[in-house]
This record gives structure tokens, sequence and C-alpha cells, in this order.
């Protein structure tokens, strides 16, 4: 991995993505959504300063559980802009996503542990359907063997 010397405050985006791991294009892409943000120069060229790093690895780091961009631009959002973000940042984001996260982990435990029972099945009305139809809740409405969606109702 690259070191930047630590008298550099701010980096260029090619430095940005060689310390981060994170593609330049996905950088730019990250910036356009508001998740990062940077400066011009006079020549027109980006520079970020130092504490993007931290905002890109959350940023990596929230996508590979599954928080949607929108979910992560909120979180960074409530940091300060004008100090790097502590450990107590970052710990007080994170929790918030916690019951999220507790709730896929129940949803992947179920898919993996009834998988082979569904696999092929195509039913949304019966009571053992754990995965797509928990609780049966469609077997309450309909009968059959998939879910018709009436027109003019959602």
């Amino acid at each position: 991995m690259p070191q930047i010397s630590e008298k550099i405050h701010e980096l260029t985006v090619g430095q940005l993505a060689a310390r981060s791991g994170a593609a330049v294009s996905a950088l730019h892409f990250y910036e356009s959504k508001g998740l990062i943000g940077s400066r011009r120069t006079s020549g027109n060229q980006r520079r970020y300063s130092r504490d993007t790093l931290r905002r890109v690895a959350f940023i990596r780091a929230a996508q590979r559980v599954g928080i949607p961009l929108a979910t992560i631009r909120e979180a960074l959002a409530e940091l300060p802009e004008e100090r790097t973000p502590t450990r107590e940042d970052w710990a007080r984001l994170s929790e918030a996503w916690r019951s999220e996260l507790d709730e896929r982990i129940k949803q992947l435990n179920r898919l993996r542990d009834h998988l082979t029972d569904c696999i092929g099945c195509g039913c949304l009305s019966l009571d053992t359907c754990v995965l797509s139809n928990p609780g049966d809740v469609f077997g309450e409405r309909r009968t059959g063997s998939r879910l018709l969606v009436d027109k003019g109702r959602a």
C-alpha cells in the first residue's frame, strides 16, 4: 500500500484510490452521490482531505453488509466536516444499523436452513414456506400458486 506523507493534507483522486482500494470511477460515483466531497484546484483537479480515506472505508464496509447508499449518505451527513470523525462517531452511526443487520442475518439463516425445501416449489401459499411467505401471509389473502395483483390495486 502506498504511503502518504503526514505533511500532505490533501490527496489526489489517484492517491485516494490507491490508498483506499476503491477504483477512481467509484470515488467519482461516491462524490456524485454526495457521499464524499472534494475541492477543485485552479487546474480543475480534485483534491480530497485526508479524512476522506475513513469515509471511503466506512462506505465500502457498509456496502459489503448491504446497507443502501442512501442510508450511508444520511449517516455521513451527520459527521462533522471540520474534523476527522472519531471512533465514537463511527460507533454511533453503525449502532443505528444493528437491528437492520440482525434482521438480515435472521433472513440469511432462514434461507440457509430452508433453501432445499423451497427450490422449485413455486408456491406462495403454503404454511411451511418460511422464505418467501413467512407466516403464510399470502395464503390468508389469496389462494393458488402465485400472487396476482388486481388492476387498480398495488
